[in-house]
């Protein structure tokens, strides 16, 4: 799953080397969080959130057999 995320978004960004996806897990959810350069922020959110909402729900549906819950996060620069 990390390994599909990191691949859609370097496609979207200008800055495909400080792509960084970081996963945590616990006891019902898997975390992705999603690190990239400041400039490129913008790219993932898309307008009004259309873009990381695109690259959610091929990650839900990529994970569907999963008995764990999978939740992508952008992490803020500041």
């Amino acid at each position: 799953m990390k390994a599909l995320i990191e691949t859609i978004v370097r496609a979207l960004v200008d800055y495909p080397e400080d792509v960084v996806v970081t996963e945590s897990s616990d006891e019902s959810t898997i975390t992705y969080v999603l690190s990239v350069h400041e400039g490129d922020i913008g790219k993932v959110i898309g307008k009004q959130g259309r873009t990381i909402h695109a690259i959610r729900t091929v990650v839900y549906a990529a994970a569907s057999d999963q008995p764990k819950r999978v939740v992508v996060q952008v992490k803020d620069k500041g």
